[in-house]
This record gives structure tokens, sequence and C-alpha cells, in this order.
């Protein structure tokens, strides 16, 4: 195999071992919010136990993507590439501490019975899971379409997030107990409309590599 072969191919593994973390990063997520439904401290543990496996995971990405750069000497199509994969990887790193915040709160709140039902912080979950996936789709086909479409599915999560933080807010009382509690829970949609923002992000510098052009999606 010739010396271009071969930095094609390192290349290609580049981006299933990114496809893969992105996989297991998304689960975390889904994860953390069923610990938090069911208020299993369990799960919550293990998914914080996890997290130093995913941060393994970006080291190496993050090592690998640094030899092509030293070893290769890329052309600027593939150096953006490799930048991008870099952003990639830093993104999802920081969406999975997100997915690790909230399996904390699942642990400061355990014992309790929740003053509401989980209604909109699961389906901010979807929503922000739904990105990750589509942004990480885009990357994979380097689609500008697929990555421009975050920005609508952004502008949904955060018109949710902002009728969630109206309905606590006003649910908030003189119970200490119950404000904690209330308190508690606008922080996991914090860290979910924060995951929507990563993903964005993603799909910013999908929309860069392929056409050369910057765009900012969170508008």
């Amino acid at each position: 195999m010739d010396t271009r072969s071969a930095f094609h191919q390192s290349l290609d593994e580049l981006e299933k071992e990114l496809l893969n973390l992105g996989e297991r990063v998304e689960e975390s997520i889904h994860r953390a919010v069923e610990s938090l439904a069911k208020m299993d401290a369990e799960l919550a543990g293990e998914l914080i136990a996890q997290d130093d496996g995913i941060d393994e995971k970006v080291l190496n990405i993050e090592e690998r993507c640094l030899r092509l750069i030293a070893l290769q000497q890329p052309m600027a199509s593939d150096l953006r590439l490799i930048g991008m994969a870099l952003k990639i990887a830093i993104d999802l790193e920081r969406i999975a501490d997100h997915a690790v915040d909230i399996a904390k709160v699942t642990l400061r709140l355990s014992g309790e019975r929740l003053m509401k039902p989980l209604i909109d912080i699961p389906r901010m979950a979807e929503m922000a899971k739904w990105m990750l996936r589509e942004a990480l789709q885009a990357f994979k086909e380097r689609s500008i379409d697929r990555a421009a479409s975050l920005a609508q599915k952004e502008d949904e999560v955060d018109r949710l997030y902002s009728e969630l933080f109206r309905e606590i807010v006003g649910l908030m009382g003189q119970d200490a107990a119950s404000n904690r509690q209330l308190t508690h829970l606008l922080m996991v949609a914090q860290h979910l409309e924060r995951v929507a923002d990563h993903s964005t992000n993603i799909g910013e510098g999908i929309i860069y590599v392929v056409s050369g052009k910057r765009k900012d999606l969170n508008v």
C-alpha cells in the first residue's frame, strides 16, 4: 500500500472511531435521563464510572489526528477534515460531561419524590439525541443540508427550555426542599440545551469542511 492510500485508510479509521464514540455518547444522554426518570441511582453511578472510558477514547482520537498532521502533512481539504474530527471529539466529550452532570442530579435527588412528572425533560432529551445523530450523519455524508437543518431543531429545544424555565420558576415558593429539587431539574434542562448547542457546533464545522465557508447555526 502506498503512502497516500495508507493515509486515506487512516482517515477512514478515524471517521469510524469518531462515529462509534458518537453512538456511545448518545447512549450516555439516554441513560442519564432514564436514570433521572426512574430515580435509578445505580444506573447513574454506572454512567458516571464509564465516563473515563469516553475520555480515553477522545484522547485516542486527538492523538490519531495529531499523528496524521505531523507525519502526513495533509493537503488543505484533508487538513480541514482532520481539524473537524478534532473539534467533533471535543464536542462529544463535552456532551458526555453533560450526561454525567445529569446523572449526578439523579444521585442528589435519589430517594425523593419528583414534584412534577418528567414530560418536557425527556422531550428535550429526544430532540437533543436526534440532533446529535443528525450531526454525525451529516459528518458521515458530508451533507451541508443535514448540518443546516440542525438550526431549526435547536430553536425548538430553546423554546421548550424557555417554557420549562417559566413553569419551574412559577412552581417555586417558600419551601426550600422543593425549590432545591426544582433548581436541579432546571439544571438538567440547561445541560440538554447545551447538548443541542454542541450538536449545532458540529454542524457548523461540517459546513465549513465541505464548503470552506463559515455559517453560524446558533442564531
